[in-house]
């Protein structure tokens, strides 16, 4: 008999169909293979898809997956993860943990639609310009930080939404991915997020960047309360509190898609 999954596809960081960024979200009742997880991510083509089970011991337990690779931290699927848990698998339910790769996550329901996550912070560290990174963006940025990603911080918004970045230059660099960021002109900071080393060439909202790019404006700002806009073609809007060793990352979702997967 041939095995059915439930596959939800929701758009994270948005309040509106398509826009943020979508993931994919699958209910587990217990592991697949490494190797299915794996193709059912690059099957469904998407920059991530999250598998989510609840155990009797470790409760609720999640894990992403690019269409190339396994990952360690999620900001839109997890947030889409707990949009299907609080209006489908578990109602009623306002705060989640979710045991990770990277420790237990939070998320919590807020009014109005809101989610706010808790996540680990991941300050950067300054760093001279990587070679081959400015012939790779089309741009040389003022300064250069890193931590899982490469931050590329630039003067200003149009600097940032203008790049075009040679996609085969950024993979050859040794980082996971590449977050070019500057000042935003209705937002206290915007950002893109480039990762085609691991399969997603431009990500339209990304959770998991925004724990190095809090730490960073905040300190520049000298606030702890910030407004992001990542300014991808989608567009995807972030709510953050820089809280020391974690950051706060709050947003919106909308259901796309749902149906089942056949194995």
């Amino acid at each position: 008999m041939p095995t059915r999954l439930r596959l939800y596809q929701v758009d994270a960081f948005t309040s509106q169909v398509f826009g943020g960024n979508p993931a994919a979200v699958c209910p587990l009742d217990a592991w697949l293979p490494d190797d299915v997880l794996q193709a059912i991510a690059l099957e469904n083509n998407l920059s991530e898809t999250a598998f989510v089970l609840r155990d009797e011991v470790r409760g609720w337990q999640i894990r992403w997956f690019t269409p190339t690779q396994e990952v360690d931290l999620c900001g839109h699927a997890t947030l889409a993860t707990a949009y299907i848990l609080f209006t489908r698998l578990a109602p009623g339910l306002e705060r989640v943990q979710l045991q990770s790769r990277s420790g237990p996550l939070v998320v919590t329901e807020r009014e109005a639609g809101w989610m706010e996550m808790d996540f680990p912070a991941r300050p950067p560290e300054p760093c001279p310009i990587p070679e081959g990174l400015v012939e790779a963006l089309g741009a040389e940025p003022r300064e250069t930080l890193v931590s899982r990603d490469l931050v590329a911080v630039f003067d200003s918004e149009e600097q940032v939404r203008a790049l075009n970045p040679d996609m085969a230059k950024l993979a050859a660099l040794e980082f996971f991915a590449v977050a070019p960021t500057a000042p935003g002109t209705q937002s206290d900071f915007v950002s893109r997020f480039f990762a085609p080393r691991v399969g997603v060439p431009e990500d339209p909202v990304t959770g998991s960047a925004h724990c190095s790019l809090v730490p960073y404006w905040a300190q520049r700002l000298g606030k702890s309360q910030l407004l992001a806009h990542q300014v991808s073609h989608r567009g995807g809007v972030l709510q953050c509190e820089d809280r020391g060793e974690r950051v706060g990352l709050a947003g919106q979702a909308v259901l796309y898609l749902e149906g089942h997967i056949t194995l």
